[in-house]
Order: C-alpha cells, then structure tokens, then sequence
C-alpha cells in the first residue's frame, strides 16, 4: 500500500463475531484468564495480553502505525516523548558508556542529556553536526550512540541522515533520531539506515493537542530492549491516550499536506515584512513538502510581549503541531534549560518566535501575524 493507504489501515481487524469498525478502548489494567493454564498461554507466547503496563491493545496500535510509516520492524509507544529517547538510549547505553548529541536539539532533550544520563552513568557530549568532523572529533572508546534530530527545534537544520549514519558505521556506532518535525509523512531516517527513531506522539502523530505520548522504532532486536525498558521503568502508555493517537495518526497525511502548505505561505510572507530580522524555514525537505513550522527572529523595532498580545486568535503555548496556529517563545519555554551562553552560540535569542502553524485558511493566518506585527 502506499503512504497515505498504508496511514489509514494500519490496524489489526478484530477476531470475532460481532466487529466494531472504530477500535474499542481496551480500559483496562489487567485481562482476565481462565485458570492458570490459560494465564500460562500468556508466557509461552500463545495469548498477546496480561497487564496493561506489559501490553495493550490500543498502545500496540500506535506502535504498529507509527511503525508501518516509518518502515520499521517495530514499535513501541510511552508516555511521552522524553521517555521515548529515554527508553531508546537505555537500550544502547549503560552506565561507562559516551554518547555525542547534536547542540541544536530541543530543550527537554539537552536538559535529559545533561542533567539527567550522568547520573545513569552516561556521558554526553554536545558537538556541531553541520560540521561532522566535530562530531568525528568527539568520538572516544566508549561511545555507543549519536544522536540527532532529522528537522532541529527551534532552528529548522535538516540534518544529512546518510552522513551521520556513514560516520557512525565507520565507528561502529549506533544512530538514533528524533523526527518529530518531520513525521514519517516528509522524511524517514531508516530509508538511510538510522538505527532507531523517536517520537514526541503528542505532536503530529496525535495531532489534536490531546494525548501526551511517545513512540519509539527500530529493528525487532533493538526494540525488544526498548521495549523491556518502557515495561521495566514504567514509562507505558495508557490505553485512552493510545486509542487517542492512533485516531490522530489516521489523519497525518492530510494535516501534514495543508500544515506544510500554509507554513510555506507564511514563511514566504514573513521573509518580505520589514518587522521581522530573520526566517528560518527549511527548503527540499521532501517533495510533499518542508514541514509545519515556521522560526522568525523579531526586528530589534518590535516589541516581543507586545507581539504576542497582538496576536489575536493565535494561541500562545508552550508546545506544537495541533491543528490550530500556534506560537511559542523558545527561550522561555522549550530552551528555557539550555544554557544562555549555549543559546547564543546558536542563535536563539530573546527575539525568537517558534510558529506552529495550522490548518486554517492560508490568508486569514498570513493576516493575522501582518497585523500583530502592524500592532
């Protein structure tokens, strides 16, 4: 089947006499069984079921979709998108063991990285991949993993998959991604030989700004210890929020294909408005498109508080990639961890404005930044 077929139909069909054509929520615990011989079947592999933390219904849904996009033997889905990358790099790293991760990365990344894995014992190193000798340069005798984000948040870097997966075989590395920005729908890491990708669901996956999730693909090896570290830690996914996600993702395709639309027409707008210093908006990420975000640096002439009280019927959030436009002030919120000295290396300032953009009409959201910058 093709992408936006293969989005739609990824779940099982029901066995039994009665079927429901929506996916019932399995809103439970723990499944019944019969007596302890049938409890057994469970451990020998013959029934799929016995504790909602081990597994569930629902969850597997969205493991199993997110991992049909991606092209993966497998999935596994968590309670959010930093127990994803959590759950992903314990299953490569242990206590004595390196890992190098890009600089640029969201905010909750870099505070788990640096605050975080050194007390597992993980050390990390942040180094430059838009120069991967850097990289190349950070590499000891103890590192296992490189880690990178395929579209970089806030700055919008699209990353070279292909180099940073040639790099890390050259050392015998593994490779994990967090392509969130992207989705499946525009780019995906495995077609160039990423070991593992991640997810913050609660973002397009879900799509709705109603779920907080995470999931997690690779290779069956990889993921059975993905998987044992989400049951192990208690990071699972409940069922509701499972169910949730996969009715989301049911609908990537089209969001995608109008949120990647109306970003390019406001990124194209903004590039022209005299109040805006800088936009960053990436280019060939793919032929269905460059994304749904939108980065813009505000002229030293316009007022930061002042724009977001402008905006009108823009909602201003801390996060992303609901249907509705939506704003975020990255070095209050999402980089609020990163380090002042670190953000000014690169770039984000103050002045930073992260745009979600939404499914709206193109011109009334074009309008409404005109006239909150206009204000």
């Amino acid at each position: 089947m093709r992408f936006e077929t293969k989005n739609v139909h990824f779940q099982e069909k029901l066995d039994s006499k009665e079927i429901s054509k929506a996916k019932p929520i399995y809103q439970t615990s723990a499944f019944a069984f019969n007596d302890l011989d049938d409890m057994e079947s469970f451990f020998s592999g013959e029934k799929s079921y016995m504790y909602t933390r081990v597994g569930n219904p629902n969850t597997d849904d969205l493991s199993k979709g997110v991992a049909d996009l991606e092209g993966a033997e497998m999935g596994a889905a968590s309670s959010s998108g930093i127990s994803a990358i959590l759950a992903g790099v314990l299953a490569v790293a242990k206590a004595g063991d390196h890992i190098i991760a890009t600089e640029d990365l969201y905010g909750g990344t870099y505070q788990l990285f640096a605050k975080e894995l050194p007390d597992f014992g993980i050390e990390v190193s942040f180094a430059d991949f838009s120069d991967l000798q850097d990289v190349e340069n950070n590499i000891k005798d103890n590192t296992v993993l490189i880690y990178t984000e395929s579209i970089t948040n806030p700055l919008l870097r699209i990353e070279d998959l292909e180099e940073v997966v040639n790099l890390a075989k050259k050392h015998s590395l593994k490779t994990m991604v967090d392509n969130t920005f992207a989705t499946p729908y525009l780019i995906r890491p495995h077609e160039a030989g990423v070991d593992l990708v991640v997810h913050s669901a609660t973002k397009y996956i879900g799509g709705h700004s109603d779920l907080s999730a995470g999931v997690v693909t690779g290779n069956t090896t990889l993921m059975k210890k993905v998987r044992g570290r989400i049951t192990n830690l208690g990071s699972n996914l409940g069922p509701f929020d499972g169910w949730l996600g996969s009715r989301g993702l049911k609908t990537l395709s089209l969001r995608m294909e109008r949120q990647s639309a109306n970003a390019a027409a406001l990124a194209a707008s903004l590039a022209e408005d005299k109040n805006i210093e800088k936009v960053y908006y990436p280019k060939n990420v793919s032929a269905r498109g460059n994304g749904a975000i939108v980065t813009i640096v505000l002229a030293e002439n316009v007022d930061v508080h002042e724009f977001f009280r402008k905006l009108s019927w823009v909602k201003v959030v801390p996060t992303l990639a609901g249907v509705e436009t939506s704003v975020t002030h990255p070095v209050g919120t999402s980089h609020r961890p990163v380090p002042e000295k670190t953000r000014e290396k690169l770039g984000v300032t103050y002045s930073m404005v992260r745009i979600s953009v939404g499914i709206e009409d193109k011109e009334d959201i074009i309008e409404v930044f005109k006239q909150a910058l206009e204000g």
